[in-house]
């Protein structure tokens, strides 16, 4: 894209630090699972800004919502409370409830890197002196603040921003024995995604899960859940904690909460809750009204069109349509976030390229897959076309 389709006044460059890279495209509006360009080019978006827009763009429900508490109250600080946020800390500590049996506390930010955070601090707290490590795995992520980086398992991402935070130690993924060789003393806790969004959309197994649950009670560590990707219903449960039937001590959340408004939050059992004191976090945007009125919309919309058997059944359907394509080796995740494995021969990349010209917005997660992660509200036929796309570049070659 031109650096003349960023002029500003007085200078005629992009106006944005240069870590996202340059654009190819200027979307402009969208509804449902679809977006228009700048110049009216119509795309299906198999990417809902990386599992956000679970709800569809501009869904109504959280649109009016929004709308209507940004005209009644936006931001009094956490001096005082305001009902939507209330609300919405209520909303899903019931959520919470629902699914893993245990009442907690909710911290409400703006981000899963915030989120995240707030469960390294919770675990050193909870951890005490000389307690304060947390393990997580290799090929995770889990956010770009210097905390949530380090906790990341990707060297790579590491290196640019030496010496990161101390603390932090990673396992391969999947590898209970590692894992379990890597706890001693100094450790409180263990940070593992369901399935690793960023890592390639690798679910993790339900022995996996369960053994990594047994450790952390034997030991006394927390089992903390980033669910930033997997959860409000991208799986096909509400998280994907519940596909192995555990229950964790700390579980993290953004993306599809707030459905393109950006909001996170950090949910903890009470006793681990309760080791935080006031001061020991905070943050001006904590609960601000409008975000607590776009979660509790998306809760209960969520709830409305039972979002979790609709990600289940429309996941299965597209996986099934997927893996009959001649050029996708396997197709991995669950519900709607999932991987098209294109096989060591074809560069994914070229292949997310050509997909977004012919307008379908999907993602190149590594060298050779394509990460899918549509609306839960996306109609079947919109299935259809994307898997007709997909096809018709693989058919041509694309990327060999």
């Amino acid at each position: 894209m031109s650096a003349h389709a960023f002029s500003t006044a007085g200078a005629d460059y992009c106006p944005f630090m240069p870590v996202f890279g340059a654009p190819s495209v200027m979307f402009e509006r969208g509804s449902g699972t679809e977006l228009w360009d700048v110049t009216g080019k119509r795309y299906l978006d198999f990417l809902s800004g990386i599992a956000v827009v679970s709800l569809g763009h501009c869904n109504p429900a959280v649109s009016d919502a929004v709308t209507k508490q940004i005209n009644t109250l936006s931001h009094v600080s956490n001096f005082f409370a305001n009902p939507a946020a209330t609300k919405a800390a209520t909303d899903i500590n019931q959520l919470l409830h629902e699914t893993s049996g245990q009442w907690g506390q909710v911290f409400l930010c703006n981000s899963g890197a915030e989120a995240n955070e707030v469960a390294i601090k919770l675990a050193r707290k909870f951890g005490g002196r000389g307690r304060y490590g947390v393990v997580s795995a290799l090929g995770s992520f889990h956010g770009r603040t210097l905390a949530a980086l380090a906790a990341t398992g990707q060297p790579a991402k590491h290196e640019p921003f030496q010496p990161m935070p101390e603390g932090f130690r990673h396992v391969p993924y999947g590898d209970l024995g590692a894992l379990e060789a890597s706890i001693d003393p100094s450790v409180a806790a263990v940070l593992i995604e369901t399935v690793q969004g960023e890592g390639g959309v690798i679910p993790a197994t339900t022995e996996y899960l369960r053994g990594i649950r047994r450790l952390c009670d034997e030991r006394g560590l927390l089992m903390m859940i980033d669910e930033v990707q997997t959860g409000f219903a991208r799986t096909g449960e509400w998280f994907g904690f519940q596909h192995a039937g555990i229950a964790p001590d700390v579980v993290t959340m953004a993306k599809g909460i707030g459905n393109g408004f950006p909001v996170g939050a950090a949910w903890a059992r009470r006793d681990v809750a309760a080791v935080f004191q006031p001061g020991d976090h905070g943050s001006t945007y904590s609960g601000t009204a409008i975000a607590g009125a776009a979660v509790s919309a998306v809760i209960a919309e969520m709830r409305r069109i039972d979002a979790p058997t609709l990600a289940r059944e429309k996941g299965e359907y597209f996986a099934q349509k997927l893996v009959q394509i001649d050029g996708v080796e396997a197709v991995r995740g669950q519900g709607l976030l999932r991987a098209a494995e294109l096989g060591p021969g074809r560069d994914a990349k070229a292949v997310f390229t050509a997909l977004l010209e012919r307008g379908l917005v999907t993602n190149a997660v590594n060298a050779t897959s394509l990460r899918l992660a549509p609306p839960i509200t996306t109609p079947l036929e919109q299935f259809d076309e994307a898997v007709d796309l997909i096809a018709g570049v693989l058919a041509e070659g694309v990327g060999l």
